[in-house]
């Protein structure tokens, strides 16, 4: 899974952190099926969960931007 590595259940921070503020996104492979993404600056706060087929799709269009 592009972006997640092979450990489910690790988090891993974009490789487009920092910035003026360090605002980050990380991701974690919650299940086969289900995607997490989380706030780095927050990570006590909610996190939105993608089924991985939405995952694939956000990652396509981010690519295009």
């Amino acid at each position: 899974m592009r972006g997640l590595g092979r450990e489910p259940g690790q988090w891993r921070t974009s490789s487009h952190s920092g910035g003026v503020n360090n605002s980050c996104v990380e991701v974690v492979l919650r299940q086969p099926v289900v995607v997490g993404i989380r706030d780095s600056t927050h990570r006590d706060r909610v996190e939105l969960a993608l089924p991985v087929h939405q995952w694939v799709t956000l990652l396509r269009l981010a690519d295009r931007a």
